[in-house]
């Protein structure tokens, strides 16, 4: 056989070769509808989420509260229901104070402690404002910081009053935990100069 025929043969042999693996290996597409696109389907995509704040303060066994729970509090004071004193003797006071700005989950950014006769001297002040019958109707647009003052008593009873010192400067005894005194809470009543004064002692 001539150097020629042998060439020919050889390249015949390799393209029946390459048909057949071809056909042994079949397309992409074995339904016979058509060829599938190269990239695979997208899902789509879920859109960034925007940074939410950071809530200022935080929560603590004595300030256990955020702002929107205190505010939700003395929103639900009843006007013109409650003693006009309460009986309440305590022993010491944390002073828990909101920014006046605080929003949401926003807890005390300021916690004080007093104790023995600054807290009875603070109490007095709670004590000494009158209830008023309404919810005043007339605030003014100034702000300032929300406090709440969690007394104690010798029976390790909690009475929390929420003292605003700005708008309507709402005064109201929101809840007591223990037991016994002092009963019935105190009738809401409005925050005087005085006890703003003294509420920003440090």
């Amino acid at each position: 056989m001539s150097a020629s025929r042998t060439r020919g043969f050889i390249g015949a042999t390799l393209v029946v070769t390459v048909l057949g693996f071809t056909a042994a290996c079949g397309n992409e597409d074995s339904s016979g509808a058509g060829a599938q696109p190269s990239n695979p389907p997208t899902t789509p995509s879920t859109p960034p989420t925007m940074p939410t704040a950071t809530p200022s303060g935080t929560p603590s066994m004595d300030c256990p509260q955020t702002i929107t729970a205190v505010r939700d509090a003395v929103g639900k004071a009843v006007w013109g229901k409650g003693t006009a004193k309460s009986l309440f003797q305590p022993v010491s006071v944390t002073i828990c104070q909101y920014d006046a700005q605080a929003t949401g989950q926003d807890y005390a950014t300021v916690t004080t402690k007093r104790t023995a006769a600054q807290a009875v001297d603070l109490f007095a002040l709670v004590n000494s404002a009158k209830p008023v019958p309404k919810k005043p109707a007339v605030c003014t647009k100034e702000l300032g910081p929300t406090y709440v003052l969690r007394f104690t008593d010798n029976d390790r009873g909690v009475l929390s009053y929420t003292a605003e010192a700005f708008g309507c400067r709402q005064l109201v005894a929101t809840s007591f935990e223990g037991q016994g005194k002092p009963g019935e809470l105190a009738s809401p009543r409005q925050v005087s100069p005085e006890l703003i004064k003294a509420l920003g002692l440090r």
